[in-house]
């Protein structure tokens, strides 16, 4: 049942509301001004609260800016005598789900409140699954090494500085590029991606600047981009090393200029985008090569992040180990493992070629193969199997 509280400090107006919701089967509740009120808010959690912007002690916009600073998800709709075009802009402004003038419409009211519980639900909703997604992209262990990662990110984050983050396959680099963006000033806006050893040579230039109908056989239609797509966020080349030289110049030229053209177009099309890097290769041996330009590399390499390999931190694969164990229980919906002490420690002296990617895929055949407990016979029939 959802919560309404009501504030006015008229208590015919308070019993009128009152009985209308009532009688739709809401909770009610009241206070006869804006202190009352906001300790009302304080206090409990409301789904909707509607709030009289003239009230004595503290007013309506007053009291629902204050209510935003201390994070409640309860959607207000202020109520006004004065119903002026004014007073609903400022309301907006200040975060009120909508402007109601006295007296009610009766109809809209209940309308309005209705669409202020469904928004109510699906803020309460959005924040659970942000909570689930940072704890799948949450950067995981204590060695001097991850620390100093986790550093680095949380002081480049806030930066528009490029990052080229380098490390083997299956280490952790895309978590290194997802925690730099929610660290951003631009964590608000897309994080977009981009395989660049998954994407054929002859089709990278298309898949980061679009193309335009009619620009080779195949494009029947205008295409976006991820230039584009990912205008006022992030960018994040991932083997960065596989790109062809072709597609190279571009970036080198998006970078330089801000600018990029589609492919068979000749419009210059203006994208303000932050560019992370990551490539498991070593590109001063591309370079040497031939095969990486070198002022690419040095427009990208502003800030050089390298994430180790699993095998040089052990004392952070217990910490790993309890993360995964715990994900996939939520996976699955069952209740969490238990890895002994002997288990662990032969899971520490593994090689993990495969790094932490190796790892979780293990884990999971432990979850499922194995009893409550995870024994030591366990770990080593199923953490290597034959290939």
């Amino acid at each position: 049942m959802a919560r309404i509280l009501i504030i006015d400090d008229e208590k015919a107006i308070r019993s009128a509301l009152r009985d209308i919701l009532e009688y739709e089967g809401y909770q009610v509740e009241e206070a006869s001004d804006g202190e009352q009120g906001l300790e009302s808010v304080k206090q409990n959690d409301y789904d909707v609260v509607l709030c009289d912007i003239k009230m004595p002690k503290i007013e309506g916009l007053d009291l629902l800016l204050k209510a935003g600073e201390m994070g409640k998800s309860a959607q207000f709709i202020m109520i006004s005598a004065f119903g002026n075009v004014e007073n609903a802009v400022e309301a907006t402004k200040r975060g009120a789900f909508d402007f109601i003038q006295k007296p009610p419409d009766l109809n809209r009211l209940l309308v309005t409140v209705r669409n202020a519980i469904e928004k109510r639900a699906l803020v309460s909703v959005t924040k659970v699954l942000q909570k689930k997604v940072y704890k799948l992209n949450e950067i995981v262990g204590e060695s001097d090494s991850i620390k100093r990662v986790k550093d680095t990110c949380d002081r480049v984050g806030p930066t528009e500085a490029r990052v080229m983050i380098t490390g083997p396959n299956g280490s952790g680099k895309e978590m290194v590029a997802k925690r730099l963006h929610e660290k951003s000033n631009r964590a608000q806006m897309p994080l977009v991606e981009v395989n660049c050893a998954a994407i054929p040579s002859e089709l990278i230039e298309s898949e980061l600047f679009g193309h335009e109908k009619g620009a080779f056989t195949s494009a029947i239609k205008q295409r976006i981009g991820k230039f584009e797509q990912a205008d006022g966020g992030t960018l994040f080349l991932d083997e960065i090393g596989d790109m062809s030289l072709s597609a190279q110049a571009k970036v080198l030229r998006a970078l330089q200029e801000s600018k990029i053209t589609r492919v068979g177009g000749d419009k210059e099309i203006k994208v303000n985008v932050r560019v992370f890097a990551a490539t498991n290769k070593d590109l001063k041996s591309e370079i040497s090569e031939g095969r990486f330009r070198e002022d690419l590399y040095h427009r990208l390499n502003v800030i050089p992040i390298h994430v180790p390999p699993l095998s040089s931190r052990p004392d952070d694969i217990p910490l790993l180990v309890e993360k995964f164990l715990n994900d996939i229980a939520d996976e699955y919906g069952a209740s969490t493992k238990t890895v002994l002490g002997d288990a662990m420690d032969y899971l520490k002296t593994l090689p993990w070629t495969g790094n932490v990617r190796e790892l979780r895929n293990v884990v999971e055949r432990l979850v499922i193969m194995c009893g409550e407990e995870i024994t030591l016979d366990d770990v080593q029939m199923f953490a290597s199997p034959v290939l």
